[in-house]
């Protein structure tokens, strides 16, 4: 894939926390971590992962948690509360 910065500035770091039903004992949940650069709101790759997910695998999906990052943006800067000195 060619990244120009038109589809830099489209394409967003995502994370989703997949909660699935253990194939073998439905009633305790599991969770995946997935992360991709997606294009927010529509997410067409976690959405085509879904697809996947549901097509091919024996987890029932209970939920799907997203969180984004753009990719560029300005500096973020805090203030340190603590020192500490290690030997």
């Amino acid at each position: 894939m060619l990244w120009t910065p038109a589809r830099i500035n489209r394409y967003h770091l995502t994370t989703a926390e997949i909660v699935y039903h253990l194939p073998d004992h439905p009633a305790v949940l599991q969770t995946y971590l997935w992360q991709d650069f997606d294009v927010a709101p529509a997410f067409p790759v976690l959405t085509s992962f879904l697809e996947f997910w549901e097509r091919n695998l024996d987890g029932r999906l209970h939920s799907v948690n997203v969180g984004t990052k753009t990719l560029l943006g300005p500096s973020e800067l805090c203030n340190a509360d603590h020192h500490a000195v290690l030997h």
